[in-house]
Order: C-alpha cells, then sequence, then structure tokens
C-alpha cells in the first residue's frame, strides 16, 4: 500500500550505514517514521532538517510494516530559524512536544495545521523584542491546541464560580476553567495565571510576563493530562524554552 501527504520533519535517526529512519508529523495520518534510503547523503540530508515541510509519499507491503519513504522539499524553515536563538529554542520544543505527546499513526490534523502555522511564525519574526512576543504567544497557542485536540482543552470562556464573561484573569488547575480576578482572589496563589492575550475577542498585546505565565499555563495541563499519565516527563527542550523566556522577562525588568 502506498499514500502520499503533507508532513513536517520532527527528526531522524540513522538507519544502517546510508539511510535515516524519518520521523514526522503529516496532516492526514498522524506522527509516524519511515526508512528514507539514502537519507544520509549531503545530497538529501538538508531537506530532512527538523522543523522543513515535505511532500511525502510513504510505502510498505501492509500498513503495520516501518514502510519507507520518498519525499520533495515543499518548504525549508530550518535554516533561517536556526540563525536565532530564541525561535530554534522554541522550534525545538514544538516538534519536542509533538514527538512525545502524539500518539504513533493517529490522525490530528489541528496539530498539524497548527505546527505549520507556529513554524511559519518563527521563520518570519527573528529575534527582536517585538519578535519575541509574537512567537511567544504562537508557541502558547499551539500547546494549547495540542491540548485540546487531545481532548484536554481548557475551557476560557466564564469563570468558574460565577459565570462573569469579563475580568478573567486566573485558570483552575482542577478544572482547567477560567476564573474571574474577584472570585479568584482568595485563593489566587492557589490558580494558574490567564494572560490576556488568550482571551478574545479583546486581546491586548502580551508582555513577556504574560509569554511565562501562559507557558506556565499550558505547560502545567501537558504535565499532567498527557505525559504524567503515561509516565512521561516533560520534554527537556521544552524546560530550556521556559528558562529561556523567563530569563529574557527577569532581563526585560532589570
Amino acid at each position: 500500500m502506498d499514500w502520499t501527504d503533507s508532513g513536517i520533519v520532527l527528526g531522524g535517526q540513522p538507519f544502517g550505514e546510508y539511510d535515516l529512519r524519518l520521523e514526522l508529523l503529516t496532516a492526514a495520518h498522524g506522527r509516524l517514521h519511515g526508512i528514507v534510503k539514502g537519507g544520509q547523503s549531503r545530497r538529501q540530508r538538508g531537506a530532512l532538517q527538523p522543523g522543513n515541510r515535505l511532500e511525502v509519499t510513504w510505502r510498505a507491503r501492509i500498513e503495520t510494516q516501518l514502510g519507507t519513504i520518498t519525499s520533495e522539499l515543499k518548504t525549508a524553515h530550518s535554516l533561517a530559524i536556526a540563525r536565532e536563538p530564541g525561535p530554534l529554542a522554541a522550534l525545538v520544543s514544538c516538534l519536542a512536544l509533538a514527538t512525545t505527546c502524539l500518539p504513533e499513526r493517529e490522525p490530528h490534523r489541528p496539530v498539524h495545521d497548527g505546527l505549520a502555522a507556529v513554524i511559519d511564525l518563527l521563520d518570519a519574526s527573528g529575534e527582536g523584542a517585538e519578535a519575541r512576543l509574537m512567537w511567544g504567544s504562537g508557541v502558547v497557542r499551539f500547546e494549547l491546541g495540542l491540548l485540546r485536540d487531545l481532548g484536554f482543552g481548557l475551557d476560557l470562556s466564564e469563570c468558574a464560580s460565577t459565570g462573569q464573561v469579563d475580568d478573567l484573569c486566573y485558570v483552575s488547575p482542577k478544572s482547567g476553567r477560567a476564573v474571574s480576578r474577584d472570585a479568584g482572589q482568595p485563593y489566587r496563589e492557589r490558580l494558574l495565571r490567564l494572560p490576556d492575550f488568550l482571551l478574545e475577542p479583546g486581546a491586548t498585546a502580551p508582555k513577556l510576563d504574560d509569554i511565562t505565565d501562559g507557558l506556565a499555563l499550558a505547560g502545567f495541563f501537558i504535565n499532567r493530562c498527557l505525559l504524567s499519565p503515561h509516565g512521561r516527563v516533560m520534554p527537556a527542550a521544552r524546560l530550556r524554552l521556559t528558562e529561556y523566556v523567563a530569563s529574557l522577562a527577569k532581563r526585560d525588568i532589570n
């Protein structure tokens, strides 16, 4: 059997002396692996870098086999993103979360499209102050979209206690629902901060502290809902991204 699909390179490992075991997130077939013949060659290596977008054809005698992959490069993102430490850290973190959290061969088109969108943002944004806020907020939205598509979306539409839809400032770590400022004030030390840029409509432009809060919010639920139940831990790349953004926020304050 065989099929053709668009895919984002998540990573690759040498397979024998010349071939590459490629990991992809495809639009219609989910996360999967396949063997690229000659994938370690100089001619193919550049196209198979993490974050690049490919048109891939997967072939195998039966669906459960590892299969072989032939590909054509559609968009090369990795080189431009690798020039800047922030976008690179964000890219590696998003790819690591997709690898760690998504089940194999299970279609998750919204996650694929969300990852493609955040990679486009990283490719275009660079490392300036405004750019950091753009790609930082994009990463947070991608992570919340990952949670949502895997069945653990947060409810940020109204306050869990009062039902009010304005002045939402917190998220309950127990229910994943928003909490208003007044209702949450007595318990604020036990609640997660809800950055305003995640609220629609009328979201304000984020600050670095908002990105830090957004990463903490998404990271808490990713760990609780997607990682801990399966005995997994937060990818090191995601921890490094958190540290990087926190260091930028601290420098901004000082």
